[in-house]
């Protein structure tokens, strides 16, 4: 159709302006028209348009007018050259668009690779290190020949337990994944005490979390929202490990939480070094690392964190603040009640 369209535009302006220019000078706005519908669409329609184009062109250009007959040697000669570059041209531009494909097709399996391989690096380190670490105090616990202090068997305890809560994290963030892109996905919501959730995810991330300046405000008459409280665990989980991860020791954390007007918000913020800003609007993507990022990590945390905001009907941002650091906000939509007895409910 568009061919039709276009060819039969060009036969029109032709029309009018024959008399003025000549007929070889339609011949080439036909041929220009012919070269662009070669950008745009297979090789059957360009040769329904060359062959459409020539015949136009002898019909109402070529002297005599009207008629398929074509009056000197000259003129044939010139139709036969017209509709032979006209298909010769259409069939190069096609080709070139397939060449073009192919080359955009094989560069981007090439950066497929390149990506899957940074992947499975990234996700070898992640998985490696906490089962390393669970493998060596596994086997120091169980050598009857090694003396452990008491001391020695705590630390090597303590140990066992980051390990088994950072490999557990990190299991969680590839099943919540694919859970997220499989549609599988069922968010049961509960009464949630906001506070219980926020300090619940705190002593998760113990003893790493210590070595930062924790703040957390949130009023004590905050009501009970519904939420998946393991899903919005894994949510804050995500959003201050991002922080411990890419911030220096001593960096405050600050968690706010405040309920109005039927919404929960969660503000989660640092006094870092913040995003860089052209990089702010991918960072919810998923694999996505900043590119001054350190060896190891996923890309998963924060796109899970969106996923799960979001399966909740809510939405999350990504702010740099004025001074330093950045702030994440978290608002979701939530029934409330200011009765705890409903909390077992």
């Amino acid at each position: 159709m568009v061919s039709v369209l276009l060819i039969a535009g060009v036969t029109l302006v032709g029309l009018v302006v024959h008399n003025y220019v000549g007929y070889p000078v339609v011949a080439f706005m036909l041929l220009v028209s012919v070269a662009l519908l070669a950008l745009l669409y297979d090789i059957l329609t360009v040769v329904i348009a060359a062959v459409a184009s020539a015949l136009i062109w002898d019909f109402f250009f070529i002297p005599p007018r009207f008629t398929l007959t074509i009056g000197s040697t000259e003129d044939r000669i010139l139709l036969l050259t017209y509709f032979m570059v006209a298909l010769v041209h259409g069939v190069l531009t096609r080709r070139l668009r397939h060449a073009e494909q192919l080359a955009r097709d094989k560069e981007a399996r090439a950066g497929q690779v390149r990506f899957y391989n940074t992947l499975l690096n990234s996700l070898s380190h992640e998985l490696r290190t906490p089962i390393t670490t669970i493998l060596g105090a596994t086997d120091s616990l169980t050598d009857e020949k090694a003396t452990l202090s008491e001391a020695d068997r705590k630390d090597l305890l303590k140990e066992l337990s980051s390990a088994t809560l950072r490999l557990n994290r990190q299991v969680e963030n590839l099943l919540g994944m694919s859970r997220l892109e499989s549609g599988a996905f069922v968010v049961k919501k509960d009464w949630v005490d906001v506070r219980e959730l926020i300090y619940t995810t705190l002593r998760q991330l113990e003893p790493e979390v210590t070595k930062f300046r924790v703040s957390v405000f949130a009023p004590e008459n905050l009501p009970l929202v519904k939420l998946d409280f393991h899903l919005m665990s894994q949510v804050l989980y995500n959003l201050i490990n991002n922080i411990l991860q890419h911030t220096p020791e001593g960096t405050d954390v600050v968690i706010r939480a405040e309920y109005q007007d039927g919404q929960l918000r969660l503000l989660v913020s640092d006094t870092g070094p913040g995003f860089p800003e052209a990089e702010i609007p991918r960072v919810f993507e998923k694999f996505y690392r900043l590119n001054r990022s350190r060896p190891g990590g996923t890309g998963l945390g924060l796109s899970i964190v969106k996923g799960f905001v979001e399966a909740h009907g809510g939405a999350v941002e990504l702010r740099n603040l004025p001074l330093s650091g950045a702030e994440f906000a978290i608002t979701l939509p939530a029934d409330a009640t200011y009765l705890n007895g409903l909390k077992n409910e």
